[in-house]
């Protein structure tokens, strides 16, 4: 995949970032937070609340009330509004999620000072004027914690449409993180069958064709059709 304009580097970004944290911080609508980790997981646990494998841990809200000032060694937290927050997936069809009870207020500046994906991706979307977002089903429960970080920021929201992901027989996804391994582009003819097995997976046609230059194309037309 090549882009059809130069890459924009979240690393060079951190002035627009901090731009409109100082915008949020204006409405009060974020606030500085001393927790750390084992802190939040001692809460939950005296509340009775578990982590869950591959599902966030809804923050408390222990710093919420106390007006802390902003200081070096704190992250920042967007005060999430109580209530459901609806979008349309164009896959996944009519979407929604309470973020005040399944992630709570959220960080968008990290305690050591790193800027928070949810903060930098909406931002980076509004900036490049992206009006259609194709990407996993495990980004899924992002969605809404982007689209509250829209609202409040004044930015229009995507399209979203989240593809089925292609799992491994343990029922984890295929990740670097996992153990996966990537396929040896030095053997097309392999790949291709990989290729195949995946794109079956994500409802595409099988063709008949033993190279992957001209199978892709295929493939893509196939997928344009189904969600122009």
């Amino acid at each position: 995949m090549v882009s059809d304009e130069p890459v924009m580097l979240q690393s060079q970004r951190s002035s627009a970032y901090q731009t409109a944290l100082d915008a949020l911080t204006r409405i009060d609508a974020v606030y500085a937070c001393r927790c750390s980790r084992a802190d939040i997981a001692r809460t939950l646990a005296a509340q009775g609340i578990a982590p869950e494998r591959h599902r966030d841990t809804p923050y408390p809200g222990t710093c919420r009330a106390l007006n802390l000032s902003f200081q070096a060694g704190m992250s920042v937290r967007l005060r999430v509004p109580e209530g459901e927050v609806h979008w349309q997936d164009r896959r996944l069809g009519n979407q929604q999620q309470n973020v005040a009870v399944t992630v709570g207020d959220f960080v968008l500046k990290r305690s050591d000072g790193l800027w928070a994906y949810q903060l930098a991706v909406v931002l980076d979307d509004a900036t490049q004027g992206i009006t259609h977002v194709v990407r996993g089903e495990d980004l899924a429960d992002n969605t809404a914690r982007q689209i509250l970080l829209q609202q409040a920021l004044g930015l229009p929201a995507p399209v979203y449409l989240h593809t089925p992901l292609v799992l491994a027989a343990d029922g984890e996804k295929l990740s670097k993180q996992n153990g996966a391994q990537s396929l040896v582009t030095a053997t097309p003819e392999k790949a291709l069958l990989a290729l195949q097995a995946a794109a079956l997976v994500l409802g595409l046609p099988e063709i008949d064709s033993d190279n992957c230059a001209s199978a892709l194309p295929h493939w893509v037309n196939a997928w344009r059709e189904r969600w122009h």
